[in-house]
């Protein structure tokens, strides 16, 4: 802490600094996308919720898949080879 900055000086810095930051919102490196960037419609939110869920489902079942051939496939070839 800076010695004889009293509270209001310090409050006022700290105005200035996110006066500055929201200026520079918008052009950085994605300021053109966060300009361009909109509300989906609701018909482009339902698209995307599915496509997301059937993702979810499909690693999901892969996922169970490998455990099944973990589980069952796995000790029955190991039993056949004889270990």
């Amino acid at each position: 802490m800076k010695k004889g900055v009293g509270i209001i000086d310090r409050a006022w810095e700290l105005q200035h600094k996110i006066e500055v930051r929201q200026q520079r919102i918008g052009k950085g490196k994605y300021g053109r996308v966060l300009k361009m960037a909109r509300k989906p419609t609701n018909e482009e939110y339902e698209k995307t919720s599915k496509i997301t869920g059937l993702g979810i489902l499909l690693v999901g079942a892969i996922g169970f898949a490998i455990y099944i051939i973990k589980e069952l496939a796995v000790p029955w070839i190991l039993s056949a080879l004889g270990y």
